[in-house]
């Protein structure tokens, strides 16, 4: 069966950090070549911005193609997006009902990666944010609150999804 976000992952063979890995042997220079030239403010803005409108057109157009209501449409991508990202993270699950899904990520070895390399706004743009626009995609069935990741330093990433009374 053809998972949804399978154009996403262009080839579904190879694992989301290793295309993250690809999409940073790019970015990186691209990013440290405009610092260099604009400053890392306007660069870092820029960059951020390309990549925010990159993501949210990615799981807005995900979210067209499956049917159902908005929250199915997120549970249908959450589900999806964990299966594929969850064997490079390490999840504690504090609650899940009809009311809410809480959860800390303790382990993330995209954040390994990003820090590794010095760039852990680069890695919160590309794999952090995504949440929130997978979220998005609930039209307010679903939100999202996160205090903390470890790409930016945390001892864990707070996943708090609160999901609107049907």
């Amino acid at each position: 069966m053809s998972s949804v976000i399978d154009d996403y992952l262009v080839d579904p063979k190879v694992s989301l950090l290793d295309k993250t890995r690809m999409q940073a042997q790019v970015l990186v220079p691209v990013l440290r070549a405009l610092r260099a030239e604009l400053g890392n403010e306007k660069a870092d803005a820029i960059v951020k911005q390309a990549l925010r409108d990159w993501s949210k057109q990615l799981f807005a157009s995900i979210g067209e193609g499956i049917e159902g209501s908005p929250r199915r449409k997120w549970a249908t991508i959450n589900s999806v997006f964990g299966e594929v990202s969850g064997k490079e993270v390490e999840v504690k699950i504090l609650r899940h009902d009809q009311q809410a899904l809480d959860l800390d990520v303790t382990r993330c070895r995209f954040a390994e990666f990003f820090r590794a390399l010095g760039e852990p706004e680069l890695g919160a743009l590309l794999i952090c944010e995504a949440d929130f626009d997978i979220a998005s995609v609930s039209e307010g069935e679903v939100s999202l609150e996160r205090a903390q990741t470890i790409m930016r330093g945390a001892p864990s990433c707070t996943f708090r999804y609160k999901f609107a009374p049907r």
